[in-house]
């Protein structure tokens, strides 16, 4: 009977643990290369901004928030998946575009302010960019040349139709009074003459634009919207290409060494324990990288270092479970009762170091910002899946692995026997 018990558990083992290398297997790449990646690892352009005071105004944290959501809207407009836009203080934001191959343009499109205005002959302002709904590029069927075609709201549709009506009653057709000036951050763009009442709430720029490009790019700023407050560029970054599959590379290769240095010490060390932690450390990182993806999460150098820093945060907590589960076996006690003292007497130790580790994570988050929060956030998932794959999958495959007699030799697990205290009266297995 023990020995039938035996087999089936050595066949229930080998079980598991090719359901854990399947899963490895089937889903780390998968997951790797889903991944999002970060400025510094392909590439792209930074820009720092801050917003500027002015003697009318002073920027609150309101003008931030308007801010924030107008430079979304206008890298929408760019085609840029998943940008990085954050606040930095009080009064700057942080713009990441990661993979985006025309950085001068975008530093041009993010740092105008966009301010659309139509006057009238004696300045008298008629719309702005607020009252707009749609601005899009169009090719002139006439003059073959671009242009941008303007739909107004219902409130600027109704504020147009007024004025055009109001000009086309009071001013003969010829005077220049009956002009309504476009301009865009107080340059005049063009200046049309009213022919007719416009009730559509329709209009178009003719600006002379060079290409078509140039009326796609002002008319993505104007869908965007007009800065609620100046702003300056202070600090504009350009990653090439290059540069960034070049970091990709070696972050890599460090994975690599990294966790191929910890398996091998693990079972030197450790022996099969060491190789119970190797399969935990599969799973882990099925974890970790399953749980950024699903967060839609950024990976970038300092995230790597995080992940590198919880595997071995993860190893930690298998070494100071099993160097209590020596301890026990070297008092006397038996293979299985070891294992659960074992993890009893560890698990206070590294719930505390770990917690330690979250909160000085959570204070590089709160008040850290771009890729200092990004190493935060990587570090605590980490954390919490070596926490919760040393608990439960380790201690579940030590299990296992004591149900099976040929396994339960204590030199497998670190022990040799002129080690055990012989004073110490035990049970069996």
């Amino acid at each position: 009977m023990a020995k039938g018990k035996g087999a089936g558990g050595l066949f229930r083992l080998i079980l598991i643990i090719i359901a854990i290398l399947a899963i490895g297997a089937g889903t780390l790449k998968p997951l790797a290369n889903a991944m999002k990646l970060g400025l510094d690892l392909q590439g792209g352009v930074h820009v720092l901004l801050e917003a500027q005071n002015t003697p009318e105004h002073t920027v609150t944290p309101e003008d931030m928030i308007a801010l924030e959501g107008v430079m979304r809207e206008r890298v929408d407009q760019l085609g840029i998946s998943e940008p990085i836009i954050q606040r930095e203080g009080n009064d700057r934001l942080i713009i990441e575009l990661a993979g985006y191959d025309n950085p001068e343009e975008a530093v041009q499109i993010i740092g105008k302010t966009a301010l659309l205005e139509f006057r009238t002959s004696d300045g008298e302002l008629v719309l702005s960019g607020k009252d707009l709904q749609d601005a899009k590029a169009v090719i002139d069927q006439r003059s073959n040349k671009p242009q941008i075609a303007l739909k107004f709201n219902a409130d600027g549709t109704k504020k147009f139709a007024d004025k055009t009506s109001e000009l086309v009653s009071s001013y003969p057709k010829n005077d220049p009074r009956r002009h309504i000036a476009i301009y865009l951050d107080e340059q005049l763009l063009t200046n049309p003459h009213v022919n007719e009442a416009i009730p559509n709430g329709e209009a178009v720029i003719s600006g002379g634009f060079a290409s078509y490009e140039e009326a796609a790019n002002l008319a993505a700023l104007l869908r965007g919207g007009a800065l609620p407050v100046p702003v300056e560029i202070i600090e504009r970054r350009t990653v090439g290409p290059t540069l960034g599959a070049d970091s990709l590379e070696k972050s890599k290769d460090a994975i690599i060494v990294g966790l191929a240095l910890i398996v091998l010490y693990m079972l030197f060390i450790y022996r099969l324990p060491g190789l119970v932690a190797t399969f935990s450390l599969v799973i882990y990182s099925v974890i970790v990288l399953l749980v950024l993806w699903s967060l839609k999460a950024v990976l970038t150098l300092p995230g790597i270092a995080g992940l590198l820093l919880s595997a071995g945060m993860a190893v930690d907590a298998n070494i100071l479970i099993y160097e209590r589960i020596k301890e026990e076996l070297r008092s006397g006690k038996t293979l299985r009762a070891a294992i659960e003292a074992g993890f009893r007497r560890a698990f206070l130790t590294f719930f505390d170091s770990n917690t330690t580790t979250v909160l000085a994570a959570a204070v590089l988050y709160f008040l850290g910002s771009g890729n200092i929060r990004g190493f935060a956030v990587t570090l605590t998932i980490g954390i919490a899946a070596s926490m919760f794959t040393a608990i439960t999958l380790t201690r579940f495959l030590l299990r296992q692995v004591t149900g099976i007699p040929a396994l339960q030799k204590l030199w497998l697990y670190g022990v040799k026997e002129d080690q055990i205290d012989a004073a110490a009266t035990r049970g069996g297995i």
